[in-house]
C-alpha cells in the first residue's frame, strides 16, 4: 500500500498513508534477547513475526487493544482512505465481498471470501464477476446487509466531488467513459442506477466490466467497495461515524486526537470466516510528536503503533538496545528510487541516465536510508520483491548490490562519453523538505555524481505541494528538475496495483502526474493491456517479470531501497505477523492480548 494509488491524488495518500504511519506495538517492561530468542518478559523475540505468526496460540477474548498513532488517518470513510494503515484498520468495522487471507507474509496477498461465499463465478472471457452473499452479515443495528448496499457503497466512489481521496479503480474499471455521476446526482429513484452493476435479489451482486482486468477482484477487495446502507450515509461527515458491518462499531472519535472502537452487539462469528473479534475494545492516541508515541511503546503505556512506517530514529535506538525481542524488521513494500524525467535534458538521452545509475554510490545511499536494518536492502530493480513477478536482489542488471556497489566510476565516464557529455553536465535533484532521510539521500547522491563530472543542485520543496511541484511536468521541465527522490508502494500486490501509474503511458498527467520519468514505450503499455487480458496466475507473474525488465533497460530509475522498518510490537500481544496483503505491515484485524486484563 502503499505510497500512492492510481491517480496521482491516491499515490501520495498512500505515500502519506505509508510514510505517516508508524507501528503496530505494545512494549516490553524489560530487555529483550539480542540473540532474539525472546525475552523474560514474554517478548516473542526479534523478527518472531515477520511473515510467521507470533504467539500464535496464546490469544485471549476480551481486553483492550491499545494502538498509538503519529498520524491521524485520511479519512475514516471507507471510500475516501487512502492510507495503508487505514486500509488495515478499517477492516475492524468495514467488510468486503472478498478480503487479503488473515495469513502471514505472501499468504497474507491472497484473496479470501469475506461477505461473499466464495471467489467471483468469472464468466464472458473476465467481463462478467458473480457474488453470492453469505447468510448472517448485519449492519450494527442487526438488519443485513445486502447487495444493494454493497453496490451503493462503491457507487460513492463516483462521487469525487463529495468525496474525494480514495483510489478511483473501481469507477475506471467499470465506467471509463465517466457516464455514471454518482450516487449524489443519480436521477432514479433507488439512487442505485450504475448500469455496470446488477443486484437481481438481496444476496446476488453482478458486475459487468467493458473490457476485462485481470485485478478486477483485488479491486473489489480494496476498502472502497466496502457496503455503506444509504440511509446511514451522511456524505462528507461519513467518516467521523462510519455505519459498521464488521465485528466493532465507533463509540467515541475525536479527529487528531482519539478513537475508540467497541463490539458490534449484532455481528456474528457464524457469518465471518474472517475476523476473530479478539479484544472487547480498540483504541487509538494519536500524538502530535514521535518520540513521544515511542516512549509510550517502550514504557508498554501502548501495544503498537498503528502508522506501521518504523520507530523514530531515538526511539529505535533505545529499542535495539534495549528491547530488541519486542521488535520486526519487515520488508514494507515501497521502493525508494530516484527517477530522471526524460523532458529535462541531458536524461532524454538513455547513457546520460546510465551515467548516473553507474556512478552513485549505492552503499552511501542505503545508509542515508537508514542502513541495512532501518533503510532496506539495496534496490537493484522497481518490483518490490512481495509482488509476483518481483525477483528481489536476484535481478540486478547493473550490478547494484555487486560489482558496482560502491560506484563505478569508469563505467560512468563510458556512458558520459557515449551520450556527449564526456565532461559531466550540470543538473538539480529535487527533494521534499519534509522527508529528512530524502534530504540526506540527495545530499549521498550529489556527493558521489561529483566523482564523475556531474554537478548536482539540491533543490527543496514543500512536500504538501507534491502533486504541482514535481507532478506537473511542465514546473519540472520549467524547473529543470533532472533528478526527481520519491518512493512507491501498491494498492494492491500486483504490477498494476504497483507500476500502472508510474509506467503505462496513459497515466501522464498535467497535474498529479506520477509517471516522473515520462516513459512512453509502446511495448510496456503492450504488456500491460496484456496483463489485464491474462487470467492464469503464472501469466499474470510472468508478464510482470518483463514489464520490470523493460523498465530497468530503460534506465528510468535509480532504485536506492527496498524500504525495511523497524516497527514495535508489545509483549501483551498475541497472534502477531506481518503481512505483504498490507505492505509489511502487522495484520491488525485478528491481534489479541495474552491476557484479557
Amino acid at each position: 500500500m502503499t505510497t500512492q494509488r492510481t491517480s496521482g491524488r491516491r499515490k501520495q495518500a498512500l505515500a502519506a498513508a505509508i510514510g505517516v504511519a508508524a507501528l503496530l506495538t505494545t512494549a516490553a517492561c524489560g530487555g529483550g534477547d539480542d540473540n532474539g530468542g525472546g525475552s523474560k518478559t514474554g517478548a516473542a523475540g526479534f523478527d518472531a513475526a515477520n511473515n510467521k505468526v507470533a504467539q500464535a496460540d496464546l490469544a485471549k477474548k476480551g481486553g483492550t487493544l491499545k494502538f498509538g498513532a503519529a498520524q491521524d488517518a485520511d479519512s475514516w470513510d471507507t471510500t475516501r482512505g487512502y492510507y495503508g494503515f487505514m486500509w488495515n484498520f478499517s477492516r475492524y468495522y468495514s467488510r468486503q465481498l472478498v478480503t487479503f487471507k488473515t495469513a502471514p507474509g505472501q499468504e497474507g496477498a491472497t484473496l479470501t471470501p469475506d461477505l461473499a461465499t466464495g471467489l467471483a463465478k468469472v464468466s464472458d472471457g473476465g467481463k462478467t464477476y458473480t457474488y453470492t452473499l453469505r447468510d448472517g452479515a448485519t449492519w450494527e443495528d442487526g438488519k443485513p446487509v445486502t447487495s444493494k448496499d454493497v453496490k451503493y457503497g462503491i457507487e460513492r466512489v463516483w462521487a469525487q466531488d463529495v468525496l474525494s481521496g480514495g483510489p478511483t479503480y473501481l469507477k475506471d474499471v467499470l465506467d471509463p467513459k465517466g457516464e455514471y455521476k454518482g450516487p449524489y446526482k443519480d436521477t432514479s429513484a433507488d439512487k442505485l442506477g450504475l448500469k455496470a452493476i446488477e443486484t437481481p435479489d438481496d444476496k446476488t451482486i453482478v458486475f459487468h466490466l467493458p473490457t476485462p482486468n485481470a485485478d478486477f477482484e483485488a479491486m473489489v477487495g480494496l476498502t472502497s467497495a466496502s457496503p455503506v446502507r444509504q440511509d446511514k450515509d451522511t456524505k462528507s461527515k461519513y467518516g467521523l461515524h462510519p455505519f459498521s458491518s464488521g465485528p466493532y462499531k465507533f463509540q467515541s472519535y475525536s479527529p487528531g486526537k482519539s478513537l475508540t472502537l467497541v463490539r458490534n452487539e449484532n455481528w456474528k462469528q457464524s457469518s465471518d470466516p474472517v475476523r476473530k473479534a479478539y479484544p472487547d475494545k480498540i483504541t487509538v492516541d494519536i500524538f502530535s510528536n514521535a518520540n513521544d508515541l515511542d516512549q509510550r511503546l517502550i514504557t508498554g503505556d501502548l501495544d503498537l503503533d498503528i502508522n506501521q512506517t518504523g520507530m523514530s530514529p531515538q526511539g529505535r535506538t533505545t529499542a535495539l538496545k534495549q528491547h530488541k525481542a519486542n521488535l520486526d524488521n519487515p520488508v514494507s513494500g515501497f521502493i525508494r528510487y530516484a527517477v530522471f524525467p526524460q523532458s529535462v535534458k541531458p536524461f532524454d538521452n538513455i547513457h546520460c541516465r546510465k551515467a548516473v545509475i553507474l556512478g552513485a554510490d549505492h552503499e552511501s545511499l542505503q545508509t542515508a536510508r537508514g542502513g541495512p536494518l532501518a533503510g532496506g536492502d539495496i534496490g537493484t530493480n522497481m518490483l518490490p520483491p512481495g509482488i509476483p513477478g518481483g525477483e528481489g536482489q536476484k535481478y540486478d542488471p547493473y550490478q547494484l548490490n555487486g560489482a558496482n556497489k560502491n560506484g563505478n566510476v569508469a563505467q560512468a565516464k563510458e556512458e558520459l562519453k557515449q551520450c556527449g557529455k564526456p565532461n559531466g553536465f550540470s543538473t538539480t535533484i529535487a527533494v521534499r523538505n519534509n522527508k529528512p532521510v530524502e534530504v540526506a539521500t540527495a545530499q549521498s547522491l550529489q556527493a558521489s555524481l561529483k566523482k564523475i563530472g556531474v554537478n548536482a543542485q539540491i533543490h527543496q520543496y514543500d512536500g504538501s505541494q507534491t502533486a504541482g511541484i514535481i507532478g506537473s511536468p511542465s514546473n519540472v521541465q520549467k524547473k529543470g528538475f533532472g533528478i526527481i527522490i520519491m518512493g512507491w508502494g501498491a494498492d494492491f500486490p500486483s504490477v498494476q496495483g504497483f507500476g500502472l501509474p508510474l509506467w503505462d503511458s496513459k497515466y501522464i498527467l498535467e497535474s498529479g502526474n506520477n509517471n516522473y520519468a515520462l516513459i512512453k514505450d509502446k511495448s510496456i503499455d503492450g504488456l500491460f493491456d496484456q496483463y489485464n487480458k491474462t487470467l492464469d496466475d503464472a501469466g499474470k507473474t510472468q508478464i510482470a517479470t518483463q514489464i520490470n525488465h523493460k523498465v530497468m533497460d530503460g534506465a528510468y530509475y535509480l532504485p536506492f531501497v527496498f524500504e525495511k522498518f523497524i516497527n514495535w510490537r508489545s509483549s501483551r500481544l498475541a497472534n502477531v505477523y506481518t503481512t505483504d496483503g498490507y505492505s509489511g505491515q502487522y495484520d491488525f484485524v485478528n491481534l489479541g492480548l495474552k491476557s484479557a486484563s
